[in-house]
């Protein structure tokens, strides 16, 4: 889904099409170069930490794929960095628990991300 930039960045609090309103999430494109006062980011299981390295993936029809091609590797990178350097004041990284009843969510995928930003000193709440 397109946001709408003047409505998403400029729209008060109570207007759902505002990103004050949490209701649509802008793209890593649609933020790039712009510097936002407080982010949110979802860290998804396409790029996971197995403990000493990436490990690059792509969610294809039911499963994950691995990301072979050093240059699609280096754009999913780049897409984490894009959105990690957003925020002046502050921000949340979200790291979902993952399910286990969920292949596709499997807890697995992103518990390495998790301790690998608690060991870097990112406070866990």
């Amino acid at each position: 889904m397109n946001i709408d930039p003047v409505h998403w960045f400029l729209s008060p609090a109570k207007d759902i099409r505002s990103s004050l309103y949490l209701e649509d999430a802008a793209t890593e494109f649609q933020v790039q170069g712009l510097e936002l006062d407080w982010t949110i980011v979802t860290w998804d299981a396409d790029l996971r930490w197995s403990g000493d390295d990436w490990s690059y993936h792509s969610f294809r029809g039911a499963k994950w794929t691995d990301v072979k091609k050093p240059e699609r590797r280096q754009y999913l990178k780049n897409a984490y960095r894009v959105l990690l350097t957003r925020a002046r004041q502050g921000m949340v990284i979200f790291v979902p628990p993952g399910a286990k009843r969920d292949k596709t969510r499997s807890p697995g995928f992103y518990e390495g991300v998790s301790q690998y930003l608690v060991d870097l000193g990112v406070p866990q709440v």
